[in-house]
């Protein structure tokens, strides 16, 4: 097991925030806590192909859409302008919720980007602990000093 401080959480919440289509993997290396990324093209080493059965390394599956659906609904409901928030509550309708919230945020209320960042942050960071303790790498009690230490921050 790791001390958390020696695994990149943020490489972790990245990899299963990752939803692309493409032929690559996030990996974690169980003796050393290090995330790596892999391609059938380009291996780990971005030169050298390899089957990712022959590597000793922890595949990092992302995370269903849902989830990271709900945090965009919790900002759009949780911020104190509700016009804003009715706005981004819309734009999570129908077909291409990420793109239309994205872009409602950008183009609409950019005072907001920087809230809605460090809740979708704070976030995946504490989905990217709960994970290392679901697999074994972490204790359980790092996980829940992490969650602890990392609320969902306020919101504007």
């Amino acid at each position: 097991m790791f001390q958390l401080s020696a695994v990149d959480v943020e490489g972790v919440a990245t990899a299963l925030a990752d939803q692309t289509d493409y032929e690559h993997r996030w990996l974690i290396d169980p003796r050393t806590g290090e995330v790596a990324f892999w391609t059938s093209d380009t291996g780990i080493d971005g030169e050298n192909p390899v089957e990712i059965d022959e590597l000793d390394l922890i595949a990092i599956d992302p995370l269903p859409s849902y989830v990271w659906f709900q945090d965009m609904a919790d900002f759009a409901e949780g911020i104190s302008d509700r016009e804003a928030g009715q706005r981004l509550s819309h734009a999570l309708r129908g077909r291409g919720p990420f793109r239309r919230f994205k872009n409602e945020l950008y183009e609409h209320d950019p005072e907001l980007i920087s809230a809605w960042h460090n809740l979708r942050d704070v976030r995946a960071q504490r989905r990217a602990v709960e994970w290392l303790r679901d697999q074994g790498l972490i204790e359980d009690t790092a996980e829940e000093e992490f969650s602890t230490d990392h609320p969902d921050p306020d919101l504007p």
